[in-house]
């Protein structure tokens, strides 16, 4: 819904309440299916989220952090489990509706989070190396108006480019009442651009509540800059999952949209079963699992891919939590997703298998993932997949048959 800063804000402005019917004015899609993009900001510890339970070096390497064996692990497949605070996904897994990857990464080889994010958003090996965004460059040849939506605070790299997308947030300030809204429209209807640019908003707002219901968490607002994301949401996942659901699942809604939680950086106090990083999974898994009701029947036609710029160190640091890593944990989770499964070329724990001698070693490029995702899922070409969106890839094959026909 708009507030009263998103309405001042774009008189202020110029454009900005004219381009919220960016959101909700979709005339027609090339596609059904969906496509979620969450991304974990601060390097989620993938060793927690999905622990290697069978590997002979886990609980050496592991020490004060790792699961207890009998108070909760959630099996996967025999070697892997889920942390009990994602639970939920567990049931989805189980249903067969989530997959889990492990020892994933971009290219990227090096530690810093602004220039792992960089390389996690444009797609291809060095960071900085482009402006844009892999996922805008894909919604490039999805073709369609108005299909990419931005979930946050700003407009990520990943969504950034020629493209137009929308961005949209929960809101920070009360909602403008009606009759605010009303005297605004008295106050600008002979301003020529400040009054269309007014009722236009209004009536994107009109849709959004009518595609939202009654979910309030889901009210929003136009927003700014770039989210790196450190700071815990002010609200939980769950509330926004419902919204972002519901918008997804309109026939003129996105078709594409992406969520950013920040976060994850937990370099002390970690936690095992609680503390920090268990409240964020927990937060993660139920908001994750409240997308599919919100989705309806769309959900069958969804993906989700839940990702991360880098993992973390195998060993605990000296203030009981984890420094920078390499290889990562990854979900694909929806109703298009083949799950039940876990997807991992698993290079073992000892001391020869780790990367630099203390990360997970990767042997799964996230971009193999993404490239079946876009190919298998969205329909794009394959060679438009290979040229345009991941310029850097032509030796890393697509990850296959990880979609439902």
């Amino acid at each position: 819904m708009l507030t009263r800063r998103a309405v001042l804000g774009g008189m202020g402005g110029g454009a900005l309440l004219g381009s919220l019917d960016a959101t909700f004015a979709l005339a027609s899609a090339p596609t059904e299916r969906r496509l979620i993009v969450v991304i974990l900001r601060g390097a989620l510890d993938g060793l927690a989220a999905v622990p290697p339970y069978s590997d002979p070096e886990y609980r050496r390497l592991r020490g004060s952090l790792a699961l207890p064996e009998n108070d909760g692990i959630l099996d996967l497949d025999g070697r892997f489990g889920l942390h009990p605070a994602l639970a939920p996904l567990h049931g989805l897994y189980r249903a067969g509706e989530m997959t889990a990857l492990h020892a994933v990464a971009t290219p990227y080889r090096s530690r810093s989070h602004f220039d792992g994010q960089d390389v996690l958003e444009n797609g291809v090996t060095g960071a900085r190396d482009l402006k844009d965004g892999w996922l805008n460059r894909a919604l490039g040849l999805l073709g369609g108006e108005r299909l990419g939506l931005a979930v946050g605070q700003s407009v990520p790299l990943i969504l950034r480019g020629d493209v137009p997308v929308a961005s949209w947030a929960p809101p920070e300030m009360p909602a403008a009442d009606s009759d605010f809204l009303s005297r605004l429209s008295i106050l600008y209807a002979g301003d020529a651009v400040l009054g269309p640019a007014l009722q236009q908003g209004l009536q994107a707002q009109a849709m959004a509540d009518g595609a939202l219901g009654d979910v309030r968490e889901g009210q929003g607002r136009m927003s700014g800059d770039r989210m790196y994301g450190r700071a815990p949401r002010p609200q939980p996942l769950s509330g926004t999952a419902q919204a972002v659901g519901r918008l997804v699942a309109v026939a003129n809604g996105a078709r594409v949209a992406v969520i950013e939680l920040g976060g994850w950086d937990t370099h002390a106090n970690q936690g095992v079963i609680n503390g920090q990083l268990a409240n964020r999974l927990r937060d993660l898994g139920e908001g994750l699992a409240a997308l599919k009701p919100a989705l309806g029947t769309a959900w069958r036609q969804t993906a989700i891919a839940v990702v991360t710029e880098f993992g973390r160190t195998v060993a605990v640091n000296g203030t009981n939590g984890t420094d920078h890593g390499t290889g990562a944990a990854a979900f694909l989770i929806g109703g298009a997703v083949t799950g039940g499964r876990v997807v991992a070329r698993w290079p073992g724990l000892g001391p020869s298998h780790l990367y630099e001698g203390r990360d997970l070693a990767p042997t799964l490029d996230l971009r193999a993932v993404m490239k079946g995702l876009l190919i298998d899922h969205l329909g794009l070409p394959a060679d438009g997949v290979e040229r345009v969106v991941f310029p850097d890839s032509r030796n890393v094959q697509p990850l296959r048959e990880a979609l439902r026909a």
